[in-house]
């Protein structure tokens, strides 16, 4: 079986043979897959650049017994400007980590695909703040894999507006008065943006600005809840935390 489409290289490995590459690579039209992209690491290698990590490529694929083969491999975007800064490159791996993780298998994942070629873009400009794109992907990630956060209202009385208190292991939010200061804080304005980010089409998913008082409890909240959800940590979120 043979298939032709675009990715994301999200990681490799070059430690298997002298000139081999083993990458991840999330896929349009098979979310994540594992391929193997023979002499890519030689100089003369025609699929060299477009299986290095971080590039928006397009792949040329044969199905093995265990692995997709890498056939072609035409780069349509490298995203060097995140080589350059080790800040946003640490971020871009942990995007990459996520993905792997949450992103679907042998299924179409184009929202995926989109959202962290967006945030990608953004991250490698600075129009928009790093810790406003880390939200984004992580809430976007986890609502694509099924996990959803309900802030709707605060859970014990119905109340929708004003700051609220993160639940993180329920994934609910309660007012100051039931909260008895329990749970992560959110100031309105992290309530609303969160809101937002969850509901808002994909085009649209970036388009908003917080000043710090807001964005920082996001950010922190939402890194929180995703930990919770999934149960694990991720060396990529570690090294960036180390270096931000």
């Amino acid at each position: 079986m043979q298939l032709k489409t675009d990715a994301l290289i999200i990681r490799e490995n070059n430690r298997i043979g002298e000139s081999d590459r083993f990458i991840t690579a999330l896929t349009r039209d098979r979310g994540v897959i594992h391929a193997s992209a023979r002499g890519a690491r030689k100089v003369s290698s025609r699929n060299g650049s477009g299986t290095a990590l971080l590039t928006y490529t397009t792949l040329t694929l044969t199905e093995g017994k265990s692995k997709w083969i890498v056939t072609d491999a035409k780069p349509q975007h490298v995203f060097f400007e995140l080589r350059a800064d080790m800040k946003k490159l640490a971020l871009a791996q942990y995007f990459c980590e996520l993905a792997g993780v949450l992103a679907p298998r042998d299924e179409p994942a184009d929202a995926c695909l989109r959202l962290l070629l967006n945030a990608l873009s953004f991250l490698s400009g600075d129009e928009r703040d790093p810790a406003l794109i880390k939200a984004v992907v992580e809430q976007r990630l986890l609502l694509e894999a099924g996990y959803r956060p309900d802030l709707d209202a605060c859970r014990a009385c119905g109340k929708q507006d004003g700051g609220m208190f993160l639940q993180t292991l329920s994934g609910s939010v309660l007012c100051a008065e039931h909260a008895r200061g329990e749970g992560i804080p959110l100031p309105a304005g992290a309530v609303a943006a969160w809101r937002w980010l969850l509901e808002a089409p994909a085009e649209k998913v970036f388009s908003f600005r917080l000043s710090p008082e807001s964005l920082v409890p996001l950010e922190q909240a939402s890194e929180r809840f995703l930990l919770a959800c999934l149960g694990r940590g991720f060396n990529t979120l570690d090294f960036y935390n180390t270096v931000r």
